[in-house]
């Protein structure tokens, strides 16, 4: 549906998406609210010390640069080939995007989203009828930070765009998808995401007894890094056990990629194959296995494991990282109506589009098209990680592309591009 400016647009999440979808509103003339739980990039920063597969071309915009440039002639982008860490990236291009004069003044930090409804018809009411549009958004927020930490308001807008991501939403551990008996209670004792294993959280890890679950580029740069540091520590151990069964004599955990164009992934993904194979590594590798229980004991700082599969049994260990992947998080839009795929949580129709081109290479991924982004509730858009529910071949790249079909539908011209345009300037 057009929207004509001026109008409010929200976007939630100031993470790269958010901050790029912002960005381009506002070169268009909207008038735009930015609602980010905590701080700018807060999920990049969690795995701020890994380093990014894609290099900095694909993960920033003209319009981006052409903002940063006009805001002082001293800064200079880093090289479009170079592959930043998430640190790095925050640092040196989404943090300074965000203090710039087109999206300061619109970024609201510290405020969580809670829900999303209609000033007027409820998610029942007007079914698939696109007069829902006529009502604004009504958003509530609630404020995260210490001053304002509980303090609830509400906020309206005519278009609303979710990327809020799916990091830090994640999967269970246990056997079938569900928590493992006992983990709900031991979960903040289990790291479900990218540990600086050998910075901040050496400590944490060193010369203890750990079990990695996951068969993911997560859990690859987790037990490489934990290789290191058993090298360092030599009273470190690793047990990596992956849901797919393998061949445990010659194991290949990671399926390589045919043609492989990401160097830095190629060369992560072989190196825990070669790792997984050899137990001189300090590293025990169980396939076809997964968690049915666990127990952990705060006197004793160590979890009771009892393992089903090819593994079956019961085991000790110190620490637990979970690299299961993430879903997003619906509760936001609850009262909205949204065709959701049962499959994979994400928009129906984008998610049959994913389905139909399965291959591996995330490179692959063909543009969707601007319908794809479409739901039966009239400006209200997903955008990002999110969109491609538990589907983890998300790129930068990709949810760029997004917001460039997805302003074609906004401003109801088939034809805009203003990455294109704003390339050609600079």
């Amino acid at each position: 549906m057009a929207i004509d400016c001026p109008a409010r647009i929200a976007v939630l999440g100031a993470g790269p998406i958010g901050l790029e979808t912002a960005l381009y509103a506002r070169y268009l003339g909207y008038d735009v609210d930015i609602y980010e739980r905590v701080r700018v990039a807060e999920n990049v920063l969690r795995w701020g010390h890994v380093r990014m597969f894609s290099p900095f071309g694909q993960n920033r915009s003209a319009l981006g640069i052409a903002a940063l440039k006009a805001q002082g002639a001293a800064w200079e982008p880093p090289a479009d080939d170079v592959l930043l860490t998430g640190r790095e990236f925050s640092k040196r291009y989404l943090i300074p995007l965000s203090q710039s004069d087109l999206l300061a003044d619109g970024l609201h930090e510290n405020t969580e989203v809670v829900a999303i409804g209609r000033d007027g018809p409820l998610k029942q009411e007007l079914v698939g009828d696109e007069s829902r549009g006529d009502s604004s958004f009504r958003i509530l927020l609630r404020g995260t930070d210490p001053l304002g930490h509980g303090r609830q308001r509400i906020a309206a807008a005519d278009v609303v765009i979710d990327a809020t991501g799916t990091y830090g939403n994640h999967n269970w551990l246990g056997h079938g998808g569900i928590p493992a008996i006992g983990e709900l209670a031991a979960q903040e004792h289990i790291e479900y995401g990218l540990s600086d294993i050998l910075g901040a959280a050496r400590d944490h890890y060193a010369s203890r007894n750990i079990l990695l679950i996951g068969a993911g580029h997560s859990a690859a740069t987790n037990l490489v890094a934990l290789a290191e540091l058993a090298g360092q520590a030599p009273d470190t151990w690793i047990t990596w056990v992956t849901r797919r069964d393998s061949d445990e004599k010659t194991p290949q955990p990671l399926e390589p990629i045919p043609g492989e164009r990401l160097a830095e992934r190629e060369r992560l993904t072989r190196k825990a194959n070669r790792l997984a194979a050899d137990d001189r590594n300090h590293i025990t590798f169980f396939s076809g296995t997964t968690v049915d229980a666990l127990t952990w004991h705060a006197d004793l700082e160590r979890f009771s494991i009892r393992l089903l599969g090819r593994h079956a049994g019961e085991l000790e260990f110190d620490r637990i990282i979970a690299n299961v992947g993430f879903r997003p998080d619906n509760r936001l839009y609850g009262e909205l109506q949204i065709d959701e795929c049962y499959a994979n949580g994400g928009p129906r129709k984008l998610a049959i589009a994913l389905a139909a081109e399965n291959g591996p290479d995330s490179l692959d991924q063909p543009s969707c098209g601007p319908e794809m982004l479409v739901n039966p509730e009239p400006n209200f858009y997903i955008l990002g990680a999110k969109s491609f529910g538990r589907d983890s071949r998300f790129l930068l790249s990709k949810g760029l592309e997004q917001i460039r079909e997805l302003f074609t539908i906004i401003g109801d011209r088939a034809d805009l591009n203003l990455y294109a345009t704003m390339a050609g300037l600079y």
